[in-house]
């Protein structure tokens, strides 16, 4: 693997070593980041909230703002309430303090991000997520009424591999169940419109709370915590929450006045994602499913010959320096028709190969 650095920030191309490269990596699914419209309203928005907001959130002198886009974005989102954080790892921190405290047993799955996993705890990385479920749906039939809490991942962003919560709600017949979901890379692409999984996994027998990065599909840098009145309260009494500073205002503000071209963006990604899975359905070395823009690789030798024609593809080993190479390519809202085409062109060329 060999590490390229950048001197600009990415986008639909970016430039190394004086030779430009279409941009098939990175998290920025949307593309919202690099739109024109977006970073116009941004600056302006910038000039009037300024760069950062170095105050905390329950100072006697709020910015109406931050409770604009969590009443907002909970709405949209079907949550009764929102808690914004500078971050989405801040944010896991303070949904899992808020609920380990009044559990007897946590069960984590085995690719539950590390900002969601309570400290001194690990998953269960010895199951892939099926065997996890199973071991879950077993454990629970063994045990006598206890409080359960259970963490994971909407989706493996790695694999891209969407999770399916639908068993959880059937535990609360017996147990108590509270639930933990981290939706950094939901938000924009999986569940609800741009608004993630809440709406889709929330059940009258399950304590949910949904966290997560909006930084990614959302381009936001800020993260976020969904969940019931009370427990969102709850989290608003704490010091990660009062004593951290929030993310930036200009942009929450920018995010609800250009929630229409967001929508754009996630039609025309869906759009993409079709037509990529389509084109490689039948190409056993790439694997990904039509619903999240993430399409794993498993022949290292592509990430040369996509270099060589000029496609930066995502490549690193995971989850540790040690690890076997991950290697994915990433559709953005910002790629462009005929930018799809050219990569499936040079694919098709390597499978023939």
């Amino acid at each position: 693997m060999k590490t390229h650095y950048l001197d600009s920030g990415i986008g639909r191309m970016v430039q190394i070593e004086g030779k430009d490269y279409l941009y098939f990596s990175g998290t920025s699914y949307l593309g919202i980041g690099q739109d024109r419209d977006f970073l116009d309203l941004l600056a302006n928005n910038l000039f009037e909230f300024g760069a950062s907001h170095g105050q905390s959130r329950i100072n006697n002198t709020r910015l109406r703002v931050f409770d604009e886009f969590e009443d907002a974005f909970a709405e949209s989102a079907g949550a009764e309430s929102a808690a914004v954080f500078s971050s989405g790892y801040l944010a896991g921190i303070a949904a899992w303090k808020s609920l380990v405290g009044n559990t007897d047993e946590v069960w984590i799955a085995p690719d539950a991000h590390p900002a969601i996993i309570p400290d001194g705890l690990v998953p269960m990385i010895k199951f892939n997520f099926t065997q996890w479920k199973k071991h879950c749906l077993e454990r629970a039939e063994e045990l006598s009424s206890r409080r359960i809490l259970i963490i994971g991942n909407a989706l493996d962003s790695l694999s891209g591999q969407i999770h399916d919560y639908s068993w959880v709600k059937d535990l609360g017949q017996k147990h108590r169940i509270s639930q933990l979901l981290d939706d950094s890379h939901a938000f924009g692409t999986v569940g609800n419109s741009i608004y993630g999984t809440y709406q889709q996994w929330n059940s009258p027998d399950v304590n949910l709370l949904v966290s997560g990065s909006l930084g990614k599909g959302l381009g936001l840098p800020a993260g976020i915590v969904l969940g019931s009145l009370a427990e969102i309260g709850r989290i608003k009494t704490t010091p990660l929450f009062g004593g951290a500073s929030p993310g930036s205002p200009a942009h929450l503000c920018t995010f609800l006045q250009m929630e229409d071209r967001y929508l754009e963006k996630k039609s025309w990604l869906e759009d993409a994602c079709g037509i990529f899975a389509q084109e490689v359905e039948r190409i056993k070395q790439i694997n990904g499913s039509r619903h999240f823009p993430v399409f794993r690789y498993t022949e290292n030798a592509w990430l040369r010959e996509f270099e060589k024609a000029g496609i930066i593809t995502s490549s690193f080993p995971y989850p540790t320096p040690g690890s076997p190479t991950v290697n994915r390519i990433v559709i953005s809202g910002f790629h462009e028709l005929g930018d799809l085409m050219y990569l499936l062109d040079i694919i098709h060329n390597l499978k023939r190969g």
